[in-house]
């Protein structure tokens, strides 16, 4: 696989799984345990729902995935007796100590606090909704994957993920370019693993997933959505990695040169303080796109400008003190 954007635990973590059956559809179902054995085993698997009530998840659908119905019946009108039991049976399956995660099926916000008590115990929280999910419960969990995304991406809808954007609350793209960006500035804007990537992505957005963008890996999601930024994508030896390509000319780059050494008066006492404004300007600037390695070798390369020393000035500027006998 060319890249690996999960940041997984090590070894296979044994999970309980519950299911908010008022609240998820049982056509998720094969997605929801396809999805989690990427992460783990699930020892305990429990769905929570009135019974009396049809919910679409019937008895054989119950057996083939091997889930155990928990009744809850509605004992007061406006009042979610499912969410109760649900956040009892976690608390009681946490102090057992026989998982190390707890995968919580819901779009329900009212389980953001139990996603919280659950990660203070040092728990993996698996989250799984719809997009509608509010933000607030999947930044609770430590990875949450919205399962109407995956779905339609894993049946190669055309238009999957580009649903109504005031029902999804997945990390906007504008949010990710943004994280991708600066860990390559964090690198100096030298290149950078794609795995890294991916890790930093998984750690700052616990719903960051390709999938949600329409993509099936994290290289195309760079190269389709951050053209503009001058991303490219790149195969080493035994890894991909993603480098800022610089669209700066050296032309350019004298022009600019020339325009700060006039500015501070036709002469520069220190390299460090051109270097600076540069980099102030040009982020991502590296000398070595131009086949210089350090900045006084890319001066001594131009014709407007002359180098002496850590002195940098105007040539013209130069040639007048030298007609004046000044030099």
């Amino acid at each position: 696989m060319e890249d690996i954007i999960e940041s997984l635990p090590n070894e296979r973590m044994q999970f309980a799984v519950l299911i908010d059956a008022d609240n998820i559809s049982s056509k998720y179902a094969a997605t929801i345990f396809e999805e989690l054995e990427k992460y783990g085993l699930s020892s305990y698997r429990r769905i929570y729902g009135n019974w009396s009530r049809a919910n679409g998840w019937n008895e054989g659908m119950l057996l083939e995935y091997s889930i155990m119905p928990v009744q809850q019946f509605s004992y007061t009108t406006g009042k979610n007796a499912t969410d109760m039991a649900m956040v009892i049976d976690a608390m009681d399956i946490l102090y057992k100590n026989r998982v190390q995660g707890f995968c919580l099926v819901t779009s329900d916000s009212d389980f953001t606090r139990l996603a919280m008590r659950l990660r203070e115990e040092n728990m993996f929280v698996l989250g799984m909704g719809e997009s509608k999910t509010p933000v607030a419960l999947t930044r609770a969990c430590n990875r949450f994957i919205h399962l109407n995304l995956v779905d339609e991406q894993s049946k190669n809808v055309e238009e999957a993920g580009a649903q109504d954007s005031e029902e999804q609350t997945v990390t906007p793209i504008s949010e990710v370019r943004k994280a991708v960006l600066a860990l390559i500035s964090e690198n100096g804007g030298e290149r950078v693993d794609l795995s890294r990537i991916g890790n930093r992505l998984n750690d700052k957005f616990s719903d960051f997933d390709v999938r949600n963008y329409g993509y099936t890996k994290l290289s195309t999601l760079i190269s389709q959505e951050m053209p503009d930024m001058n991303m490219s994508v790149k195969q080493g030896s035994n890894q991909y990695y993603v480098e800022h390509k610089s669209t700066l000319t050296k032309e350019e780059l004298e022009r600019e040169i020339c325009a700060i050494i006039r500015k501070n008066g036709g002469m520069i006492e220190n390299l460090s303080i051109l270097n600076n404004e540069l980099h102030k300007k040009y982020k991502q600037l590296d000398f070595k796109q131009f086949g210089y390695s350090r900045i006084s070798s890319f001066l001594r390369s131009l014709e407007s400008v002359d180098i002496h020393e850590n002195q940098v000035s105007l040539k013209n500027r130069r040639a007048k003190k030298d007609n004046t006998g000044n030099a």
